[in-house]
């Protein structure tokens, strides 16, 4: 029962895609298309068991200071299992290589992110540059998801 957590490749994405818009289609999270997917693959990692891609993140940079965790899923089956959380550490990792020094997440489950350290922090205090895609949410601009920051350096 060995699991991988690695970078994304080509060959993950459409099995990224079954699993970011299973959430989606619950409204859990915004739905990705397979080439949104092909254009950011270097934003996301994954974790693998025996060929199957179990979990997802991604890391948006948006700014010199500051990078978005997106897409983050799990597999059903496999939740509670720390995978959730492994993503978000590595995530957080990459933005401190990156010297990125806070990375935030609009959520629907603020607790599983306060667990890994973000604060809850009001929307309207992050800069106009984050809501680019927040226009194209069928939400928009009645947004109910939680905002968190960390800051990784």
């Amino acid at each position: 029962m060995l699991m991988i957590l690695r970078k994304a490749k080509i060959s993950d994405v459409d099995n990224m895609a079954a699993l970011i818009n299973l959430y989606a289609a619950k409204g859990k999270m915004l739905y990705r298309s397979i080439p949104s997917l092909y254009q950011k693959i270097r934003d996301y990692s994954v974790v693998e068991k025996e060929g199957v891609i179990i979990g997802v993140g991604g890391l948006h940079i948006l700014w010199n200071d500051l990078a978005e965790i997106c897409s983050l899923a799990v597999e059903p089956r496999y939740i509670k299992n720390g995978l959730g959380s492994a993503l978000v550490h590595r995530l957080c990792r990459e933005g401190r290589r990156l010297k990125i020094a806070k990375v935030f997440a609009l959520t629907y489950q603020p607790g599983f992110f306060e667990k890994c350290g973000f604060m809850r922090i009001d929307k309207e205090s992050l800069p106009q540059k984050v809501w680019m895609e927040c226009v194209n949410c069928p939400k928009f601009p009645n947004c109910d998801e939680t905002a968190l920051i960390k800051k990784v350096i």
